[in-house]
């Protein structure tokens, strides 16, 4: 106990230390508590993140920011526009597709499972074929309710879809035409000294900002080529399997071993076991050696290098916490972690120490 009381009195005596603990724990509050609500305005900043990098290329070159903020913004109009009209219609009758083909493929994976045990009688069992039918077919029992559930609320998540596209790129025009004057808000309103925050604030924004782009850039190439591989090649569903893998790429790791599934069953639904098979999956392979050996160095250059064990860790503490965002946002929030981990004992190494009692052998 006697530790912990040294500890917090040191922490308490530092106006530095104690100013970003009380950010931090706003900040956090907020997000916690009011993270859903604030979902269009996340939207927004991720947005606005990506196209800051943009508008401020354009000011280096002498074109005025009010400028550049209003042609960024009208090529991302158009680039919205024609998602919303050329890939999301795609996308919507590749997934009605799947829905209705959806029982055939489930009938030729339960005819191969069946077959199992006649090519390898030492390996698998009648009985264990029979019992991972059985698991396989409560699974799908359940995420039969879990659509009918989703359907059912499909008229609230149309509207909720809708004010999120009036609301985004609003606030993401507003962002980045005011973003000196929001700045400069947050700035008044914050104690003076904060120059321990706006040190790790500092380094961590450099790594959102860039973490936040090259994800944005990773998700759009990968997603193309595998969708170009994939047409090539003749797989189903093109478009929905692609945008499997641009969107997997969001969660390290884990994320293409995910959608390693899908694209194995439609390919064997598809070709059964040939050749073909074999040739999408080494394609997809493929795609994802170069997205982790070539793509990803290239883009996250600047990113702090966190081991993979802390990376699995963040998304998965943050994505229990806040879903698809904490997901998106593990990275960077473990590179905050990093950052207050790395200057919280400079600002206890500037306090002073208390002194030590003299001895009663010592004169002075």
């Amino acid at each position: 106990m006697d530790v912990v009381r040294q500890w917090f009195r040191r922490f308490a005596s530092d106006p530095q230390a104690v100013i970003l603990a009380l950010v931090l724990l706003v900040g956090f509050v907020v997000i916690l508590t009011m993270g859903r609500m604030l979902a269009p305005v996340l939207a927004a900043l991720v947005l606005s993140y990506l196209l800051e990098g943009i508008v401020t290329k354009m000011q280096q070159r002498g074109m005025p920011r009010f400028g550049a903020v209003s042609l960024v913004f009208t090529l991302f109009l158009v680039f919205l526009l024609f998602s919303l009209l050329g890939l999301f219609p795609r996308l919507s009758y590749q997934v009605t597709q799947l829905v209705h083909q959806l029982p055939n493929i489930i009938g030729t994976g339960q005819e191969a499972i069946m077959r199992l045990p006649e090519r390898y009688p030492d390996l698998i069992s009648q009985a264990q074929v029979q019992d991972l039918i059985y698991a396989i077919r409560a699974e799908l029992g359940r995420l039969g309710q879990s659509a009918v559930t989703l359907s059912m609320a499909s008229v609230v998540g149309v509207i909720t879809l809708l004010v999120y596209l009036i609301l985004v790129p609003v606030l993401v025009f507003f962002f980045l035409k005011d973003k000196t004057r929001i700045i400069d808000w947050f700035k008044v309103h914050l104690p003076r000294d904060r120059a321990l925050t706006a040190r790790v604030w500092r380094e961590v924004n450099a790594q959102i900002a860039n973490y936040v782009r090259g994800k944005i850039w990773e998700i759009m190439i990968v997603g193309t080529v595998s969708y170009i591989t994939f047409l090539v090649m003749g797989l189903q569903y093109s478009v929905l399997l692609a945008t499997l893998v641009g969107l997997s790429v969001v969660i390290p790791y884990i994320g293409a071993a995910a959608v390693t599934l899908p694209i194995a069953a439609i390919a064997f639904f598809q070709w059964g076991w040939s050749a073909d098979f074999g040739y999408i999956l080494f394609a997809y392979g493929v795609i994802q050696a170069l997205d982790g050996n070539v793509l990803v160095p290239l883009l996250f250059s600047e990113v702090v290098n966190l081991h993979p064990v802390a990376i699995i860790i963040a998304v998965l503490v943050f994505g229990g916490l806040w879903g698809f965002w904490g997901v998106f946002f593990a990275i960077p929030l473990a590179t905050l972690v990093q950052a207050v981990i790395r200057s919280w004992p400079d600002a206890r190494q500037q306090l002073p120490l208390p002194q030590a009692p003299l001895s009663s052998g010592h004169s002075g």
